[in-house]
């Protein structure tokens, strides 16, 4: 089968603000759809393993339409190069133990539920898309601030855990609330609603709130400029091996 370069259908598409939105929205659900899909067959219990394959394909759903606003859903998952991506560094970031795998969804459904309800309630072309992901993202935002009561007003062992993957996850936080061209959004409210949320809930379970760079100041993350941290390109390896293995194989 002859293939076409996926950057061709990249480039092309990526030269309208709403394309380069959709990339970058379409990329972070499909990292962290790929990352949850790791837990399969390592969760702690079998309600969680249900729970993270769930949100998983919530998130690839809401891939698929995005992506397909850009090019060839497939090419642009499967055959793109690292640097050609554009999610945020903090949803590339490994699982690490369950705590880690929470934090990391505290912050960003956090996120996307905020960002979602804004989208729809706008006129953009995201809007529809939108108007289903947030309530899907609203249980995403549910679970994680369930699980992160639970271990951080738990055990000892448990509250430790919580606060070491909030803390080293805080740095990527800031990446979240940089601009994205075609996305017509208030940044700054944006980014005080969701530390006013976060906040409420790390007190809540007992957690202390990080300080640093995601209240003013550098923070890490530079994703949405094709810059990615190490673990990412091992994970985009094992992520495409199939395709790239067996070119044009059909089921």
């Amino acid at each position: 089968m002859t293939q076409s370069a996926p950057h061709e259908t990249t480039d092309t598409a990526t030269s309208s603000g709403t394309a380069s939105a959709a990339l970058a929205l379409g990329d972070d659900a499909l990292v962290l759809s790929h990352r949850l899909g790791e837990w399969a067959g390592h969760a702690p219990v079998l309600e969680e393993e249900v729970a993270l394959a769930n949100i998983a394909l919530d998130l690839l759903g809401q891939a698929r339409v995005l992506l397909s606003l850009v090019g060839d859903e497939d090419e642009l998952a499967y055959l793109r190069e690292e640097r050609a991506f554009r999610n945020l560094q903090l949803v590339e970031q490994p699982n690490g133990d369950f705590a880690h795998t929470i934090a990391r969804q505290l912050y960003f459904s956090t996120y996307q539920q905020l960002l979602h309800t804004e989208l729809a309630a706008g006129d953009s072309e995201f809007a529809p898309l939108a108007a289903k992901a947030v309530k899907e993202v609203a249980y995403h935002q549910d679970h994680a601030r369930q699980w992160t009561l639970r271990l951080g007003d738990g055990t000892d062992e448990s509250h430790a855990r919580m606060q070491r993957a909030v803390d080293a996850l805080w740095r990527y936080t800031g990446e979240m609330f940089q601009p994205v061209p075609g996305l017509d959004v208030d940044a700054e409210a944006l980014r005080a609603s969701w530390t006013a949320s976060v906040t409420d809930t790390l007190r809540t379970a007992t957690l202390t709130v990080p300080e640093g760079p995601q209240l003013g100041g550098w923070s890490a993350g530079a994703g949405r400029q094709g810059l990615h941290t190490e673990p990412f390109g091992r994970m985009l390896a094992e992520m495409q091996h199939l395709h790239r293995s067996h070119p044009g194989a059909s089921w």
